[in-house]
């Protein structure tokens, strides 16, 4: 028979990986609840994972590259914006989802006992499995603009998505259980995320590359730790962009800091947090 204690005094930099291990079928089940919510009772179901980048995509296609006459360096439009769109999405929706979670649960929190740090993570293992579903027709127009049109050039850097994702998700959780920490006490700053993320994609590559911009400017918007990711991504796969290992790097190291900052927050906050929220 096994004993499991639940005690309220923990470390600051106790961050329970090992009972967050112990509680996985938990997480498999949170995921397996956003993922049949997300389209609940919508009339094309799971097809929106392709419509919404499709349109967005042809959205931009039209604003930035036909009326706007942004440059996207010689390559087709909806590939070069589609681009993107695939990897800022997944950013984006772990970090607007994950910076509301403890609000948005805490009815289920108030009721239960788990590693809070399990819904967070839930959150970024669904929304990986939908960035699947719209690589896959990201992957689609590659290999027709590869192939066909012969107007894009995929590296062996593609090999690095793996490693992007990580970047990415890890900015997105680190992020977002910060914001969702500072909100049980500002609750003003709920208001601001979604206009802060839009702000954000306008600050990061993604309608533009930074290899059109003046030195000055580019230097300043590569100082996004986001930048780098995404440049790296539309590298690989378009084969225009700016590789660099040592911005790689530097995306790396203000990740691992975001999200350590972001864990040790949200760890101290759950503990008391349904008192304010």
């Amino acid at each position: 028979m096994s004993v499991e204690r639940i005690d309220s005094k923990t470390r600051l930099f106790d961050l329970k990986f090992k009972e967050i291990w112990h509680y996985r079928d938990l997480v498999i089940m949170f995921v397996r609840r956003d993922l049949a919510a997300t389209y609940k009772q919508s009339i094309l179901g799971p097809l929106w994972f392709f419509i919404q980048p499709l349109l967005t995509a042809i959205t931009y296609t039209f604003i930035f590259g036909k009326v706007a006459g942004i440059s996207t360096d010689g390559l087709p439009k909806i590939i070069f914006y589609l681009a993107g769109i695939t990897i800022w999405s997944y950013f984006s929706e772990c970090f607007t989802k994950t910076a509301t979670v403890l609000k948005d649960n805490s009815a289920l929190f108030g009721k239960v006992y788990f590693p809070r740090l399990i819904l967070p993570l839930s959150i970024c293992i669904s929304a990986l499995t939908r960035f699947g579903i719209q690589f896959l027709l990201f992957i689609g127009y590659v290999l027709y603009y590869t192939y066909v049109e012969h107007a894009i050039k995929p590296n062996l850097v593609v090999f690095a998505t793996p490693f992007l994702l990580v970047l990415i998700a890890g900015f997105g959780l680190g992020g977002g259980i910060l914001i969702s920490s500072l909100t049980t006490r500002y609750r003003d700053l709920s208001y601001l995320i979604t206009f802060g993320v839009q702000l954000l994609m306008f600050a990061t590559p993604i309608i533009y590359t930074v290899d059109k911009i003046d030195p000055t400017y580019r230097n300043i918007l590569m100082l996004n730790p986001l930048s780098p990711i995404i440049e790296t991504f539309r590298y690989a796969f378009l084969g225009i962009g700016i590789f660099s290992l040592g911005s790689l790097m530097y995306s790396f190291f203000w990740m691992i800091v975001l999200l350590f900052t972001g864990i040790v927050v949200f760890n101290k906050v759950q503990k008391t947090f349904m008192d304010t929220i």
